[in-house]
C-alpha cells in the first residue's frame, strides 16, 4: 500500500485545470502553494502521501473534542490550509519560517479572486456576527457574518469552491452580499466565542430575576472546555467563562466590567491600550458582578464598599492568577480583572529589556547581602514584573525569602508571602516588624508608601537584610529625596540605599510588519539627537498586530547606583535636578535616553518614545 502510494504523482501545476480549481482539495493546495514558491517539490510530495493520514488523524481529534451529545457541531470539512498547517511544514528558502494555516487560507484567497481576511474578534460587531445567522448554520457551513456597509453584508467564508451556505442565506435574506476568505479556525472561534457568549448572556437575561446555583466557592477555579459550556445551563457561569478564554487568547492583561446608564460595557488591556470588546444588557450586570465575587471570596452581600479578591485557574495547562477588584460607581459596581501570567511576571531578567550596563548594574545590587534596592515608576511600568522576576533569581534552598504585599499578586510557593490585611491592623509597618522576628535574609515590601514602613525598612537593611521595595515617583532620582520627604535622614539614606531602578514600558513594533523610515528633522531636534541622518522603524499594522502596529512590550530602565559622589550630595541637598545631573554625570541613561536608543535599534517607534517619556 505504502509503495503504490509513493509511485504516486501528484498533478502538476500546469495541468491543474479548472477541474481542479472546482473543488478546494488537498491536491490543489498543494500545487498552487509550489506554483507560488511557498514549498518545494518535495515538500508537495510529502503533502499528497501524508495528507489522508492526516485528515483523518485531524477528524478523529477534533470529534474527541465534542461531547457525543453534540455530534452534529463538527464541522465535516477538514481544510486543506489545516493538514498542511499541521505538517509543520517551513517556507522554502526562509531559513526555518513555518507555513501557517493563515499564509496557506492567503494563497489559496488571491487564486479564487477572493479578498483575504484575518478575523480579529476585537473588531467584529458581536450584534451583527450572532443576529443574521443561526449559530448551527454557522458552524456546519463555516460562514459568519463580518461587517455590514451601504447595505451590503460580508461573509466570511472557508471554502471559496463551495458556497452552498451562502446561496441559501442570499434566497432567504434578499440582501447584497459580499465574501471574504478566512481561516477555517478563525471562523470556528469566532462562532464559539461570539454565539457561546451571546447565548449565555441573553439566557442570562431572561433569567435576571431568578436565583440560580452559581457554584461552589473554591480558591482554585477549574474552567470548563469549551463544549462542557455548551452542554451546561447555568448561564451567567457560562458568560463568566467565556470572557475570561477570551481575555487568556486575546492575551489581556486587564479585563474591565463597566456599568452605564443602559448597559454593560466590557473592555480589555492589551499591550497597555484599552479595547471595548462587548456590551452587555444592564440586567445580566449584577449576576456576572455576583458570579465574579463567588469565584473570589468576597462579599456578594456588600456593594456599597470597594473590596479584592483573587481567583486561581488555568488556560492551556498552565496556572493563571486573577487579581479582582470591586468599585462602586454612579451606575452599579465596576470589576478590574487583573490577569498575572507566570510566563509573564517570571522572566529571565535579560529579557526584560536591560542593556548590557544596565543588567551588570542590576545584577551587581543582586549580589549584595543587605541594603535597599528601589524599584519606582507609576502603575503598570512593570516594576512588579522587575521585582519577582528578581527575587526569583535570588530564591535558592539557602535563603528565606519574605514578601509583605498589599495584595498579593502572585502566589509563588519558594517566597514566604503576606498580605496586607488594612481592617485587622495587619499593614506594612507592623508586618515588617513581625518579619524582621522571623529570620529573613531577603525581605520585600511591596510599597514604601509612609514613615513607619521607611524607617523600618531603613533598619531591616541596616541590621543585615536585603530589602527590595517600589516607590511611587516619576525617576531615580526623586526617590532619594521621596525617601527623606518620608522623614529617613540623609545619612541613613545614603548608609541603605544600594541602587534605585526606574522604569517604564514601551510597546514593541511588530515584527510581521515592520517598515522602515527617516527621522524626520523636527523630530531630531525634539530628541536632541546629532545632526545626521537616522533611519527608525514603524509597524504598518497588519492582522497580527490587529492593525496597531505593536506586538508586545518590553521595559526601559534608568539605572542609579549610590556611588560616593552621590552620597555626599544627599547629605547636603535634597535637589531632585542636582542629584540627576550628577548620576547622569557619572553614566546614568535616563529613561528618555533608554528609550531613543530601543527606538534607534529597530525596537520601538518615535511616538511610543515621545508617549511614554
Amino acid at each position: 500500500m505504502m509503495k503504490e502510494q509513493k509511485d504516486k504523482k501528484p498533478p502538476e501545476t500546469a495541468t491543474g485545470s479548472e477541474q481542479l480549481k472546482k473543488a478546494l482539495t488537498l491536491e490543489y493546495a498543494g500545487a498552487l502553494l509550489r506554483k507560488k514558491g511557498v514549498i518545494s517539490e518535495a515538500q508537495e510530495r510529502e503533502i499528497f502521501i501524508k495528507g489522508d493520514a492526516q485528515r483523518a488523524r485531524l477528524r478523529k481529534s477534533q470529534e474527541s473534542s465534542y461531547t457525543s451529545r453534540r455530534p452534529h457541531n463538527v464541522p465535516e470539512f477538514i481544510s486543506p490550509a489545516e493538514i498542511i498547517a499541521s505538517l509543520n511544514l517551513t517556507v522554502a528558502g526562509s531559513g526555518g519560517r513555518p507555513v501557517t494555516e493563515d499564509m496557506i487560507t492567503e494563497a489559496i484567497a488571491a487564486d479564487a479572486g477572493l479578498p483575504y481576511r484575518k478575523l480579529d474578534p476585537l473588531k467584529l460587531n458581536l450584534d451583527l456576527v450572532t443576529s443574521r445567522i443561526p449559530r448551527p448554520f454557522a458552524q456546519k457551513y463555516l460562514v459568519v457574518p463580518v461587517g455590514e456597509k451601504d447595505g451590503v453584508i460580508t461573509f466570511a467564508v472557508a471554502d471559496p469552491f463551495n458556497l452552498e451556505g451562502v446561496d441559501s442565506l442570499r434566497s432567504t435574506m434578499k440582501t447584497k452580499t459580499a465574501l471574504v476568505l478566512c481561516s477555517k479556525s478563525d471562523i470556528l472561534k469566532i462562532v464559539r466565542e461570539f454565539y457561546g457568549f451571546r447565548y449565555s448572556v441573553g439566557a442570562a437575561e431572561k433569567e435576571a430575576k431568578a436565583s440560580p446555583e452559581l457554584g461552589n466557592l473554591e480558591q482554585y477555579v477549574k474552567l470548563k472546555g469549551s463544549v462542557e459550556l455548551e452542554a451546561t445551563d447555568q448561564h451567567v457561569v457560562n458568560a463568566v467563562e467565556y470572557l475570561l478564554h477570551y481575555a487568556y487568547e486575546q492575551r489581556a492583561s486587564d479585563i474591565h466590567i463597566e456599568p452605564k446608564r443602559e448597559m454593560t460595557l466590557v473592555r480589555f488591556r492589551i499591550d497597555g491600550i484599552l479595547h471595548s470588546i462587548h456590551t452587555v444588557p444592564k440586567a445580566v450586570h449584577p449576576s456576572m458582578v455576583s458570579r465574579i465575587k463567588m469565584l473570589s471570596r468576597m462579599d456578594i452581600s456588600e456593594k456599597r464598599r470597594p473590596q479584592d479578591g483573587r481567583i486561581k485557574t488555568s488556560f492551556k495547562d498552565k496556572e493563571v492568577e486573577l487579581r479582582v477588584s470591586t468599585l462602586p460607581t454612579a451606575f452599579g459596581e465596576k470589576v478590574v480583572i487583573r490577569i498575572f501570567d507566570p510566563e509573564i511576571l517570571f522572566q529571565e531578567l535579560p529579557n526584560l529589556g536591560f542593556f548590557p550596563k544596565e543588567y551588570e548594574t542590576f545584577e551587581s545590587f543582586l549580589k549584595k547581602t543587605y541594603g535597599i534596592i528601589l524599584v519606582t515608576g507609576p502603575t503598570g511600568s512593570g516594576k512588579t514584573t522587575t521585582l519577582y522576576s528578581a527575587l526569583k533569581v535570588l530564591s535558592t534552598s539557602e535563603v528565606n525569602i519574605v514578601t509583605i504585599e498589599d495584595p498579593i499578586e502572585m502566589v509563588v510557593e519558594e517566597f514566604n508571602q503576606v498580605g496586607v490585611q488594612q481592617h485587622i491592623g495587619v499593614d506594612f509597618a507592623n508586618s515588617l516588624r513581625t518579619i524582621l522576628r522571623q529570620d529573613p535574609d531577603i525581605i520585600m515590601v511591596g510599597e514604601i508608601r509612609d514613615k513607619e514602613t521607611a524607617t523600618n525598612a531603613v533598619q531591616a537593611a541596616l541590621t543585615g537584610h536585603l530589602v527590595l521595595s517600589t516607590l511611587h515617583t516619576n525617576n531615580a532620582a526623586s526617590s532619594l529625596t521621596r525617601l527623606m520627604d518620608l522623614g529617613v535622614p540623609p545619612f541613613l539614606v545614603n548608609s541603605t540605599v544600594l541602587g534605585v531602578v526606574a522604569q517604564r514600558l514601551v510597546r514593541k513594533i511588530c515584527p510581521q510588519c515592520k517598515k522602515q523610515r527617516i527621522l524626520l528633522p523636527e523630530e531630531r531636534e525634539y530628541l536632541r539627537l546629532k545632526d545626521r541622518e537616522y533611519r527608525i522603524s514603524y509597524g504598518e499594522g497588519c492582522p497580527d498586530c490587529r492593525g496597531t502596529g505593536y506586538k508586545g512590550r518590553i521595559g526601559v530602565f534608568e539605572m542609579m547606583p549610590m556611588t560616593d559622589r552621590l552620597k555626599a550630595m544627599t547629605a547636603t541637598t535634597a535637589d531632585v535636578e542636582a542629584i540627576g545631573k550628577e548620576a547622569r554625570a557619572e553614566g546614568m541613561s535616563t529613561l528618555r535616553e533608554s528609550a531613543v536608543k530601543k527606538m534607534l535599534m529597530g525596537v520601538t517607534t518615535y511616538e511610543e518614545v515621545i508617549s511614554v517619556t
